[in-house]
């Protein structure tokens, strides 16, 4: 396991959709540096781009992603080693993967990505996972920190909403690696309910920087006038 200090309590995940004005790299940057200016322990950045331009703002942890969409597969968050690779390169200090049980390119498993991460590449790993199962497998492929990221978002758990607190109180329990809160957080409150319920750290995306759909929730219920 690398011997890296993962950063706590609040990270700010400065993401925005592909078409939105906010996806140029130079805006995410800007997010990603107001973010820590405010006290954020560190960001949540996708795509190599992204993550050049806010190395070149910020000193503070990266967590980096490549989020890819692959024909015939189901996993999208970093899940090949290249995609590890590039991100590395561009300035990621921690690199995120999918670590669901769903298949993998290249024949790749969640227990060798993870291996070559910390072998080739020298940065820890941290394993989005979706249940409790998925954290205890990728705990012991070796990933430094599991998160609770894709909680709702496979086909085991697309009939559950995020936060996914039980999970997290479970992982909290059952592991003893540092446990990352990540989606559905909408509020202060909430987040200081999932440090209270034992999580390391909390990342915090669309509550804080997703303009984009923060816009389209008002609209839903106020409507375009």
């Amino acid at each position: 396991m690398i011997q890296y200090k993962f950063p706590s309590k609040l990270i700010v995940s400065c993401q925005a959709p592909s078409d939105s004005p906010l996806h140029e790299p130079s805006v995410i940057a800007a997010m990603a540096e107001a973010a820590v200016n405010q006290g954020a322990a560190g960001v949540r950045i996708d795509t190599p781009a992204h993550i050049t331009a806010v190395r070149s703002r910020i000193s503070s942890p990266i967590i980096g992603i490549w989020k890819q969409v692959l024909p015939g597969f189901e996993v999208y968050i970093t899940p090949r080693f290249e995609d590890a690779a590039a991100i590395s390169a561009a300035g990621a200090d921690i690199i995120a993967i999918d670590a669901t049980l769903r298949n993998r390119p290249n024949g790749e498993t969640v227990k060798s990505l993870i291996a070559r991460i910390h072998d080739e590449l020298g940065k820890p790993v941290m394993a989005d996972a979706d249940t409790l199962e998925t954290a205890i497998k990728a705990a012991e492929a070796g990933a430094d920190a599991v998160g609770t990221t894709l909680y709702g978002y496979t086909a085991e758990t697309k009939h559950l909403s995020p936060p996914g607190f039980e999970l997290l109180a479970k992982m909290v329990e059952k592991l003893d690696i540092p446990i990352i809160c990540e989606g559905g957080i909408a509020g202060p409150q909430m987040a200081k309910q999932a440090l209270d319920l034992g999580a390391f750290a909390v990342v915090v995306g669309a509550d804080i920087t997703g303009i984009d759909l923060k816009v389209k929730a008002y609209n839903s219920v106020m409507g375009n006038r």
